[in-house]
Protein backbone atom coordinates (compact mmCIF):
# COMPACT_ATOMS: atom_id res chain seq x y z
CA UNK A 1 0.00 0.00 0.00
CA UNK A 2 1.12 3.65 -0.86
CA UNK A 3 -0.15 5.42 2.62
CA UNK A 4 1.93 8.46 3.72
CA UNK A 5 4.17 8.29 0.35
CA UNK A 6 3.69 11.55 -0.87
CA UNK A 7 7.69 12.51 -2.38
CA UNK A 8 8.06 12.18 -5.43
CA UNK A 9 11.66 10.88 -5.11
CA UNK A 10 12.66 11.40 -9.12
CA UNK A 11 14.84 8.51 -8.71
CA UNK A 12 17.58 10.74 -6.50
CA UNK A 13 19.04 10.68 -3.06
CA UNK A 14 17.46 12.91 -1.18
CA UNK A 15 20.22 15.47 -1.59
CA UNK A 16 20.45 15.99 -5.19
CA UNK A 17 15.85 15.80 -5.31
CA UNK A 18 16.30 18.88 -2.74
CA UNK A 19 18.98 20.58 -4.80
CA UNK A 20 17.15 19.87 -8.06
CA UNK A 21 13.80 21.21 -6.73
CA UNK A 22 15.72 24.01 -5.16
CA UNK A 23 17.16 25.27 -8.89
CA UNK A 24 13.79 24.47 -10.80
CA UNK A 25 12.38 26.76 -8.24
CA UNK A 26 14.51 29.60 -8.66
CA UNK A 27 14.45 29.33 -11.82
CA UNK A 28 10.57 29.49 -11.82
CA UNK A 29 10.77 32.20 -9.53
CA UNK A 30 13.13 34.19 -11.80
CA UNK A 31 11.55 33.38 -15.76
CA UNK A 32 7.97 32.85 -14.41
CA UNK A 33 7.46 30.08 -16.28
CA UNK A 34 9.94 26.93 -17.14
CA UNK A 35 10.03 24.15 -19.35
CA UNK A 36 11.01 20.74 -17.71
CA UNK A 37 9.24 16.54 -17.52
CA UNK A 38 5.93 16.37 -16.28
CA UNK A 39 7.22 14.32 -13.17
CA UNK A 40 9.53 17.17 -11.97
CA UNK A 41 6.85 19.94 -12.58
CA UNK A 42 4.59 17.51 -10.32
CA UNK A 43 7.31 17.24 -7.87
CA UNK A 44 7.87 21.28 -7.73
CA UNK A 45 4.59 22.15 -7.87
CA UNK A 46 4.02 21.94 -3.74
CA UNK A 47 7.50 22.84 -3.12
CA UNK A 48 6.97 26.08 -4.88
CA UNK A 49 3.69 27.01 -3.43
CA UNK A 50 4.79 26.31 0.42
CA UNK A 51 7.36 29.24 -0.55
CA UNK A 52 4.84 31.38 -2.12
CA UNK A 53 3.01 30.94 1.42
CA UNK A 54 5.58 31.99 3.35
CA UNK A 55 6.43 34.93 0.98
CA UNK A 56 2.36 35.91 1.67
CA UNK A 57 3.43 35.97 4.96
CA UNK A 58 6.05 37.98 4.77
CA UNK A 59 7.61 38.54 8.01
CA UNK A 60 11.29 38.28 8.49
CA UNK A 61 11.28 35.09 9.98
CA UNK A 62 9.31 33.93 6.56
CA UNK A 63 11.82 35.52 4.54
CA UNK A 64 15.13 33.60 6.26
CA UNK A 65 13.06 30.38 6.15
CA UNK A 66 12.53 30.57 2.32
CA UNK A 67 16.35 32.07 2.01
CA UNK A 68 17.36 28.46 3.93
CA UNK A 69 15.42 26.81 1.32
CA UNK A 70 16.37 28.84 -1.87
CA UNK A 71 19.87 29.76 -1.03
CA UNK A 72 19.66 33.20 -3.33
CA UNK A 73 19.22 36.77 -1.82
CA UNK A 74 17.88 38.07 -5.03
CA UNK A 75 14.97 35.04 -5.89
CA UNK A 76 13.45 35.35 -2.27
CA UNK A 77 13.48 39.30 -2.48
CA UNK A 78 11.35 38.59 -6.39
CA UNK A 79 9.23 36.22 -4.32
CA UNK A 80 8.43 38.22 -1.78
CA UNK A 81 8.02 41.70 -3.50
CA UNK A 82 6.43 40.20 -6.94
CA UNK A 83 4.97 36.98 -6.90
CA UNK A 84 3.28 36.83 -3.39
CA UNK A 85 2.31 40.54 -3.90
CA UNK A 86 0.39 39.19 -6.89
CA UNK A 87 -1.07 35.72 -5.50
CA UNK A 88 -2.10 37.53 -2.24
CA UNK A 89 -6.02 37.20 -2.76
CA UNK A 90 -5.70 33.15 -3.45
CA UNK A 91 -6.10 30.83 -1.04
CA UNK A 92 -3.86 27.69 -3.18
CA UNK A 93 -3.17 26.85 -6.26
CA UNK A 94 -0.49 28.99 -7.26
CA UNK A 95 0.89 27.27 -10.11
CA UNK A 96 0.08 26.13 -13.11
CA UNK A 97 1.07 22.79 -15.16
CA UNK A 98 0.35 22.33 -18.91
CA UNK A 99 1.44 18.97 -20.62
CA UNK A 100 3.22 19.87 -23.95
CA UNK A 101 3.23 15.80 -25.30
CA UNK A 102 6.93 14.41 -25.38
CA UNK A 103 10.11 15.05 -26.11
CA UNK A 104 11.92 14.06 -29.30
CA UNK A 105 14.90 12.61 -28.33
CA UNK A 106 14.03 10.20 -25.33
CA UNK A 107 10.47 10.74 -25.42
CA UNK A 108 9.52 11.34 -21.68
CA UNK A 109 6.88 13.79 -21.21
CA UNK A 110 6.99 17.47 -20.88
CA UNK A 111 5.27 20.45 -19.36
CA UNK A 112 5.25 23.63 -18.65
CA UNK A 113 4.72 25.25 -15.04
CA UNK A 114 4.05 28.78 -14.72
CA UNK A 115 2.25 31.07 -11.93
CA UNK A 116 -1.21 31.55 -12.41
CA UNK A 117 -1.88 35.20 -11.81
CA UNK A 118 -0.89 37.80 -13.88
CA UNK A 119 2.77 37.07 -14.83
CA UNK A 120 3.96 37.93 -18.44
CA UNK A 121 6.96 36.26 -19.29
CA UNK A 122 10.00 38.07 -19.87
CA UNK A 123 10.64 35.72 -23.04
CA UNK A 124 7.12 36.93 -24.33
CA UNK A 125 7.80 40.73 -24.14
CA UNK A 126 11.06 40.13 -26.15
CA UNK A 127 9.34 39.86 -29.37
CA UNK A 128 6.93 42.62 -29.34
CA UNK A 129 10.32 45.03 -29.43
CA UNK A 130 12.46 42.98 -31.64
CA UNK A 131 10.57 44.11 -34.84
CA UNK A 132 11.61 47.43 -34.05
CA UNK A 133 15.15 46.27 -33.16
CA UNK A 134 15.72 44.60 -36.24
CA UNK A 135 14.75 47.29 -38.15
CA UNK A 136 17.23 49.29 -36.27
CA UNK A 137 20.08 47.03 -36.20
CA UNK A 138 19.64 45.79 -40.13
CA UNK A 139 21.79 48.51 -41.78
CA UNK A 140 24.48 48.42 -39.64
CA UNK A 141 24.53 44.25 -39.76
CA UNK A 142 24.83 44.62 -43.48
CA UNK A 143 27.56 46.58 -43.36
CA UNK A 144 29.93 43.85 -41.82
CA UNK A 145 29.36 41.46 -44.32
CA UNK A 146 30.19 44.40 -47.05
CA UNK A 147 33.22 44.55 -45.54
CA UNK A 148 33.84 41.29 -44.95
CA UNK A 149 32.80 40.46 -48.64
CA UNK A 150 35.35 43.91 -49.72
CA UNK A 151 38.00 41.52 -47.64
CA UNK A 152 37.77 38.56 -49.40
CA UNK A 153 37.74 39.90 -52.72
CA UNK A 154 41.47 40.73 -52.99
CA UNK A 155 42.47 37.60 -51.34
CA UNK A 156 40.93 35.67 -53.99
CA UNK A 157 42.48 37.78 -56.64
CA UNK A 158 46.04 37.36 -55.51
CA UNK A 159 45.38 33.45 -55.31
CA UNK A 160 44.57 33.64 -58.90
CA UNK A 161 47.53 35.40 -60.00
CA UNK A 162 49.76 33.13 -57.76
CA UNK A 163 48.18 30.13 -59.36
CA UNK A 164 48.87 31.69 -62.99
CA UNK A 165 52.75 32.81 -62.08
CA UNK A 166 52.95 29.18 -60.59
CA UNK A 167 51.60 27.97 -64.05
Amino acid sequence: MKHGRKIVKLQRKQDHRDALLMNLACSLIEHRQIRTTLAKAKALRPYAEKLVTLGKRGTLHARRTALSTLRHKDVVKVLFEEIAVASKDRVGGYTRITKLGQRRSDSAPMACIEWVDAFVPKTVEAPATAPEAEAADAPAAEAPKKKAAAKKAPAKKAAKKKAAAAE
